[in-house]
């Protein structure tokens, strides 16, 4: 059975979602997206992420008539047709059929281009990859400097990806003046004695639906929080270091340009961070 998706109101298989070649997201990279989790069939953080979605069409000036209920619904429809049990739900808006490749806008109106399709990941809760913690490379941030509108602009961190792969290594952490920015697809922390620290927002980098709870999270559990600013010396220097995002949740980092962060095994607050975060998304989920 193949897998069911949803295009511009319809459910159908894959194979027969076709898209004009003319639309911006395909032409000039117009386009918005968000990936949720599943865990147990729900959704993770969800009204975070609609959040998210509603300010980065606001600032490309995107519109789109879904309501949450709706896009909600249709979240829960694909998950339920594609019997996704853990897993990912990936959403993306472009900004529709132009009807040729023009650089100006399509004319008010025109409707936007809208896909949701799943992905299942078994043990997504459980990737042994937390168990032993991974090893990034730092690389300059060529990124534009809207980094805080999740578009589809994915070359740059595409490449990156590769390039920890071909040094034998697990992903790669920007850096820009001097500090690190944020992960290839994930936001980054250290920890040094008891305080976390990662860096504030800003048009720098995105705005982790996964980073703002687990913030609140660590806050609560009374752990000292620095959000400035930190280089890559730091991190070498920290006690230990971790990431997040949404398909990873809390990630340790245990080795950054080659020298191994402390002991170079996983440490305690990235272990309950993880555990302190999947308890709570999971009460949370719907």
């Amino acid at each position: 059975m193949s897998r069911i998706v949803y295009l511009n109101g319809e459910y159908m298989p894959e194979e027969e979602a076709k898209i004009s070649i003319f639309d911006r997201g395909f032409v000039m990279g117009d386009a918005v997206y968000e990936v949720t989790s599943v865990l147990g069939g729900k959704i993770l953080e969800f009204e975070g992420h609609m959040t998210r979605l509603e300010r980065s069409m606001r600032e490309l000036e995107m519109t789109c008539a879904l309501t949450r209920e709706e896009w909600l619904a249709i979240h829960h429809e694909l998950v339920a047709r594609n019997n996704i049990d853990e897993g990912l739900v990936y959403l993306q808006v472009s900004r529709g059929n132009a009807g040729d490749r023009d650089f100006h806008y399509p004319p008010e109106g025109t409707p936007p281009t809208v896909v949701l399709y799943t992905q299942a990941k078994p043990n997504l809760a459980n990737d042994p990859k937390a168990e032993v913690g991974i090893k990034v490379i730092s690389l300059p941030d060529l990124r534009w400097h809207r980094r805080d509108i999740k578009t589809v602009q994915l070359l740059y961190p595409s490449m990156a990806k590769m390039a920890a792969e071909a040094a034998g290594k697990n992903d790669a952490w920007f850096v820009e003046d001097g500090a690190v920015t944020e992960g290839s697809s994930n936001n980054v922390y250290i920890v040094k004695g008891n305080k976390i620290i990662t860096r504030q927002l800003s048009t720098d980098i995105l705005h982790g639906i996964t980073r703002a709870s687990l913030l609140t999270y660590a806050a609560e559990a009374q752990m000292e929080i620095e959000e400035r600013p930190f280089t890559i010396a730091e991190a070498q220097e920290a006690d230990e270091a971790f990431f997040t995002s949404a398909s990873a949740f809390v990630m340790p980092v245990v080795e950054v340009d080659g020298v191994a962060v402390a002991d170079g095994k996983v440490g305690r607050v990235a272990k309950r961070l993880r555990e302190i975060y999947l308890e709570e998304s999971l009460k949370r989920a719907v």
